[in-house]
């Protein structure tokens, strides 16, 4: 999958779908992904990633504010590789 742009050269900002809800755990210490039919319970880069796929971020800030944050370089293809695990899913648009 293209990473660089969408339709029309427009950034990419990934997105959790409607019927998902991300929220953290506090008994099992994780952010779980939650749906109608069950629940995910999501490790710790899984759910900073999916925290910022909010519409508002384009992958590039994604990908920097997770660099800042685990103090990481060349993250890109991680995040990549777990988008593409989570489109496939059905959990981001």
């Amino acid at each position: 999958m293209n990473y660089d742009n969408a339709a029309g050269g427009a950034p990419l900002r990934p997105r959790l779908r409607t019927i998902y809800r991300l929220q953290w755990e506090a008994q099992q210490d994780a952010y779980v992904l939650l749906y109608p039919e069950g629940m995910v319970k999501l490790n710790p880069s899984a759910g900073q990633i999916l925290v910022r796929c909010d519409g508002t971020r384009e992958l590039d800030e994604i990908i920097t504010e997770l660099e800042d944050l685990f103090h990481a370089q060349d993250l890109a293809a991680d995040v990549y590789r777990f988008l593409d695990h989570a489109r496939q899913r059905g959990w981001v648009d």
